[in-house]
């Protein structure tokens, strides 16, 4: 495969400036997962290509090998879009700027993963339409999480709840752990309400569902930033800034 040329579909998730008249691009592909390759754009402002190299827009793409001693970076021989760009703005484009970091951040190089790649596509149709942000964005680091290994096993949540155990903890290859009363005055570990846990147990599962409860879906949120966070090693996501200088510009 690595010296077939074929076209595939892909999305931009970030480019930077490379050398004269190249960039570097992050794209998420639907038969090489992420791949990092580079594109000439020529010197013109009206340059097609630079026009191309743009998130949220659906291409179809080529790539060859750049060279034999980087095997790992691609050329773009051909690119055009397939669609038109999935139109974003406010909180929705806010949202779309997370979603492509974390994939940047997070997913590894050259791994098909047509399942991501899909829900990907089916996560902007539905910010662009304007729908409920919350439950896309936790469906959709859910989708990531499998992707990455780190699938939620929620079970512990109703086997494991006795009169003591007020909520749980989430651990690194533990999962969920009891939290119980009488220790979690004294520990600083984040824990999450059992009720709310099994609340979100019964949505995990249900691409389109909304969590209609406020608290629930704080916990929902925290509880898979508490998850990303520790994937992340506690860097932070600068996407996550736009929604704080947001909340600070009202």
């Amino acid at each position: 495969m690595k010296n077939k040329l074929f076209e595939q579909a892909a999305f931009v998730l970030h480019t930077r400036p490379f050398r004269e008249n190249q960039q570097l691009v992050e794209l998420l592909t639907e038969q090489q997962g992420k791949v990092s390759a580079l594109v000439y754009v020529g010197q013109s402002k009206r340059s097609i290509k630079k026009g191309l190299i743009q998130p949220f827009l659906p291409l179809t793409i080529t790539l060859k090998n750049h060279n034999k001693f980087e095997s790992s970076l691609k050329n773009i021989s051909y690119i055009e879009a397939s669609a038109k760009s999935f139109s974003l703005s406010k909180d929705n484009l806010y949202s779309g700027f997370y979603i492509n970091e974390l994939l940047v951040r997070l997913l590894s190089q050259d791994i098909h993963c047509d399942t991501l790649f899909n829900h990907y596509q089916q996560t902007l149709a539905a910010l662009s339409q304007g729908l409920t942000i919350a439950p896309q964005l936790r469906q959709f680091e859910l989708c990531l999480l499998d992707e990455l290994g780190v699938s939620l096993d929620f079970s512990p949540v109703f086997t494991e709840d006795g009169d003591n155990v007020v909520g749980f903890y989430y651990i690194t290859e533990q999962g969920f752990v009891p939290a119980y009363h009488f220790s979690v005055p004294n520990i600083t570990t984040p824990w999450f309400d059992k009720e709310h846990l099994k609340a979100i147990a019964g949505q995990v599962n249900v691409p389109k569902s909304q969590i209609e409860n406020n608290e629930v879906e704080h916990t929902f949120k925290l509880l898979m930033r508490h998850i990303i966070n520790e994937l992340l090693d506690g860097k932070p996501l600068n996407s996550r800034k736009l929604f704080v200088n947001k909340k600070n510009r009202k």
